[in-house]
């Protein structure tokens, strides 16, 4: 069934979308797709930081499309479009009828065809190809920089066996856990019901080095832990986006602090 949102123009069809994008990085599924493309188009700015997760949101797809067009802008504006931005969607261009001069367009690409085959693609490079292929090579062991690995925000739900369970020393189990790409970050004890408190606990990952799922089984809900941890959930698990401003500066959309209160609260 599709998703609909009223109105995104106003605060209250903004704080539906906010509330939709609480624990959910896209519209739809786990990348980003032309569902996200549309809303993007119906917003007619960028949400401000009363609506933290449709704000995350938009800078992430902004940040997505500026990757798509590397050039460089010089700005341009546009008056007077004759669809609304509600309603701008991306549709594949009909296919053009066929016409009598098709043969005759066909006949005049054919020498150029013949040209075609006259290129070696697989052929020995030239001096200057070796020349250029040089260049970058060095160009790349000059600038020594290495690819970031991307980084992730999780909020783990920690659950102890009963209300006698020490919090305290069921913190200090979780945190003792320390690994290459892990950073833990804030934490707040939740009542669930007679007398017991889960943890909640945030933690921010770097993809390539940490994976949550192992974390949780073969380190959390494992020996010795478990003495103080009977489960562990992932209750968020959202991308960050990093975006270069900067030579010497990089801005984090997702600001981890205002997500741990809006999902803890």
């Amino acid at each position: 069934m599709a998703i609909q949102f009223e109105n995104l123009s106003s605060d209250a069809g903004l704080k539906k979308l906010d509330e939709y994008l609480l624990t959910r990085s896209y519209i739809t599924g786990y990348q980003a797709s032309r569902d996200d493309l549309s809303v993007y188009l119906a917003l007619e700015k960028a949400p401000t930081s009363k609506h933290v997760n449709a704000s995350r949101w938009y800078s992430h797809i902004t940040a997505l499309l500026g990757s798509s067009f590397p050039g460089k802008a010089a700005g341009v504006k546009v008056a007077g479009s004759a669809i609304p931005a509600a309603t701008r969607e991306f549709v594949a261009p009909a296919a053009a009828p066929s016409t009598p001069e098709a043969p005759a367009e066909e006949a005049a690409a054919a020498p150029e065809a013949e040209d075609d085959d006259d290129l070696d693609l697989f052929g020995e490079e030239t001096e200057e190809e070796k020349a250029a292929s040089a260049e970058r090579d060095a160009q790349k062991k000059a600038s020594g920089k290495k690819k970031e690995s991307g980084k992730s925000s999780v909020l783990l739900d920690v659950k102890p066996w009963d209300d006698e369970t020490d919090m305290k020393k069921l913190e200090e189990a979780v945190r003792s856990v320390q690994q290459e790409g892990l950073f833990w970050g804030a934490s707040k004890l939740v009542p669930v019901g007679y007398g017991i408190k889960k943890l909640q606990i945030m933690m921010t990952i770097e993809d390539d080095l940490v994976s949550p799922d192992n974390l949780v089984e073969d380190y959390l809900t494992a020996e010795p832990r478990n003495e103080f941890i009977q489960s562990c959930d992932i209750v968020a698990f959202n991308k960050i986006c990093l975006v270069r401003l900067k030579p010497e500066e990089e801005f984090s959309f997702t600001s981890v602090a205002k997500t741990v209160t809006e999902l803890v609260d």
